[in-house]
Parts: structure tokens; sequence; C-alpha cells
């Protein structure tokens, strides 16, 4: 669904909403007063837990002014696409341990089957990682989409480093030098599953 630079993408459990990166907030602020309604009705009785916004930055202002008008609409939480929140300073393990800050590269799309992104630090996906396709980090590994491709964090050896997604579904989560591959069962009808990392005994956990 799209609008007059803003483009809206729909998932069980998320939104995510586009920003062009120049629009005028004014203008933002009509489109998606016009939008949120007719996503309102996609949902119907179901409620989405999260609702990024993404391709342009916000002054603090801005984003309570935006969480206003979501609340009009949705309960889920907001989020934007600046460091604070995508980056890594916010991410946390489940046990509370927080994630060194490292260099971040981010993808502002989805990976289709056959594409690969590697990089040396930390990777963000501004969408989904599909079957077939790949990504390879040095570091942490973060998809605001749904992971169903191969993700191998940690690939230089760090045994802190974590998987983050909007869903969890891929055949095979690989950190440091572990490998654990999934069977498809283990992502259905149950919980949706975000997180992945190494515990104390070196096994990796989907939670």
């Amino acid at each position: 669904m799209t609008n007059n630079g803003i483009g809206f993408s729909f998932r069980r459990k998320q939104i995510t909403i586009r920003v062009r990166e120049h629009i005028e907030f004014k203008e933002f602020v009509i489109g998606l007063k016009k939008k949120l309604p007719e996503a309102r009705i996609i949902y119907k009785n179901s409620e989405p837990d999260t609702i990024f916004i993404i391709g342009r930055d916000f002054n603090r202002k801005e984003q309570m002014m935006i969480k206003k008008v979501m609340s009009n609409f949705f309960s889920g939480k907001v989020m934007f696409n600046d460091t604070e929140k995508l980056g890594l300073y916010g991410i946390r393990k489940t046990f509370k341990k927080e994630i060194a800050v490292s260099e971040t590269k981010f993808y502002t799309h989805s990976l289709r089957s056959g594409q690969r992104v590697e990089f040396v630090g930390s990777v963000v996906i501004l969408g989904d990682v599909n079957n077939g396709a790949e990504v390879i980090a040095g570091e942490n590994i973060i998809v605001l989409g749904n992971l169903r491709g191969l993700a191998h964090a940690g690939a230089l050896g760090n045994k802190e480093a974590i998987i983050s997604a909007g869903s969890i579904e891929t055949s095979q989560i690989r950190i440091s030098n572990i490998i654990r591959n999934c069977e498809k069962s283990e992502f259905e009808n149950s919980i949706i599953k975000t997180n992945a990392y190494l515990d104390k005994n070196d096994e990796i956990v989907i939670e």
C-alpha cells in the first residue's frame, strides 16, 4: 500500500511504514491519517505488536506527534529508524546482557533468493531476508522483517553476537562457529521467535 511517498507493508504482528526521505512532516502526517483507517480494516480484530517507521529521521517532537496519531488506531510499539532505536544500543539478550556497540551497516531493502550481504561489523536489514538469501556479519544481525534465509552472526569468532528479527523462520542459524539446523515445525503454531544467541553451554537458543 503506497501513497505519496508513504508505503505500508503488513505482516501478522508487524507493520512497516516506509517514508520518502525528504517528505515534509506535515505532508507525512496527512498521508498517515489517510492510510491508517485502511490499515485498521486490514487487521480487523487483531493487533500488530510493533510498527516500524523507516526511511526518514524525525526529531523527538515529531516522533511524539506521530505516536499520538498512531495511538488512535493501534496500540503496538512504534519504532523509528534512528540509531538509538534500530541500532545496537537498545538491543539486549533476554537475560539482560547489553550488546557491545559495533560499526553497523544498514540495508534499506529486503533480500531476495540468491542475494548475499557480508560485513565485518553488524548488519541491519530494513526488510525481510527471504529463502535463499544470506546475511553474514562479523558482529550482530538485526532484521526488521522476517528472517527466512541464512544468518551467520559473529562470523569472525564473536560468541557474544546475536541475531534478532521481527520473526525468525530460517532453517539454519549460525553464531560464531556454532550451527543450529531448525525444523519448519519449530516455528509453526507457536509464539513468534525473535532472538537467537549462544547460552553458557555454547548452544544456540532461539526464543
